[in-house]
């Protein structure tokens, strides 16, 4: 939620939602209990007697209570002040329960923020939506550290080899077990070849089957003969630490064998810090890496992906020229850009209401 113009950090108030139990005591913060219907009406109130100009809505399925997160829409029937939504997930066709949903979010909202270029005719179209209330800003990603490559590879133990990196929660459907498949041929022409699988088990997942499916990769990383080649680092990894291996890794991949994935934050994360990265052609690789085209690789073309890896991973040269191109892009993905571009049209939407008002 935004104050006047802008975005200095003791100026936002945060309406934050949460599930059971509430642990922070920070100023400025308004907790909202995910299941409780009344909440999110009562929280409109509060912003709306508050000196608040204008809301920004971070939307994802499973924040909000009721079917498909629907309670937040007794947020935006009771809000009285502009808003702007943030869609982190959007899908190209009708699903049921979560479109009419997220349809009725999209109408309540005097704009709408989508991070994937193509979301931009998913939403206009599957919601009557005209395309000139769609803004597409990307997502963002942390600035590169100071430390430099090497010093980072001794911090992290991994000196002497070819980093390739997954990082983020681990959980089924992301690939993995076609990367081994992949890092097997990759091992046999790279033998200092290193895959670093980065990230706790998700919560959900460990919840339901306590740690079977991390169990799962260990079995089928020493079926495949590649314990030399995988290390698993199961924690919690800060945004600094997460930084830090994006630095260490000479590539990225995103192997998501699910094509409607219409963001990433780590695939944003490693092109936003300039990596070489190769992933599979989802909804969200296919529009972030369109000028490179030779990075996006089909699921299952294994012989394909393990020719990519070969070659960035010996080619010192090429590696380092596409990280130079990727860098580029990159720099247009950094918070304090995206913060900027977000703020400038925050407050466009401010200046519009007060118009307004002023020739009403």
């Amino acid at each position: 939620m935004l104050r006047g113009t802008g975005l200095q950090e003791a100026d936002l108030p945060v309406l934050s939602v949460y599930p059971e139990s509430w642990q922070w005591q920070e100023h400025d913060i308004y907790p909202l209990p995910k299941h409780d219907e009344k909440s999110y009406t009562l929280a409109a109130h509060w912003v709306n007697a508050s000196d608040i100009d204008i809301v920004s809505l971070q939307h994802e399925f499973g924040i909000f209570g009721g079917v498909a997160g629907e309670w937040i829409v007794r947020f935006l029937d009771a809000l009285k002040k502009p808003v702007v939504t943030t869609f982190h997930t959007v899908f190209q066709e009708e699903t049921l329960p979560y479109t009419p949903v997220q349809r009725t979010i999209a109408q309540r909202s005097d704009g709408i923020i989508v991070m994937n270029r193509l979301a931009i005719r998913y939403v206009s179209d599957l919601f009557n939506i005209p395309q000139k209330k769609i803004f597409y800003i990307p997502h963002g990603a942390p600035e590169p550290l100071r430390t430099s490559h090497q010093r980072l590879k001794q911090k992290w133990g991994v000196e002497g080899r070819k980093v390739l990196l997954t990082f983020g929660l681990l959980s089924p459907g992301k690939g993995i077990e076609y990367a081994l498949d992949v890092l097997k041929e990759v091992s046999k022409r790279v033998p200092e070849a290193l895959y670093l699988i980065a990230g706790q088990t998700h919560p959900e997942v460990k919840k339901r089957e306590g740690e079977a499916y991390r169990s799962t990769l260990i079995r089928r990383v020493e079926t495949l003969g590649l314990t030399a080649h995988v290390q698993m680092i199961d924690r919690f990894l800060s945004e600094e630490e997460l930084t830090e291996l994006l630095t260490i890794s000479e590539v990225y991949i995103s192997p998501y064998p699910g094509m409607a994935q219409i963001t990433s934050g780590t695939l944003a994360y490693a092109v936003g810090l300039g990596r070489p990265v190769v992933a599979t052609p989802y909804a969200y690789a296919r529009d972030l890496l369109r000028d490179f085209p030779e990075l996006v690789i089909p699921y299952g073309d294994t012989k394909t992906w393990a020719a990519r890896l070969i070659e960035l991973f010996t080619d010192d040269m090429a590696r380092e020229a596409l990280e130079k191109r990727i860098l580029t892009l990159g720099r247009t993905m950094r918070w304090s850009v995206v913060g900027r571009r977000t703020e400038q049209l925050l407050a466009r939407f401010v200046r519009q209401k007060e118009a307004m008002f002023s020739h009403g």
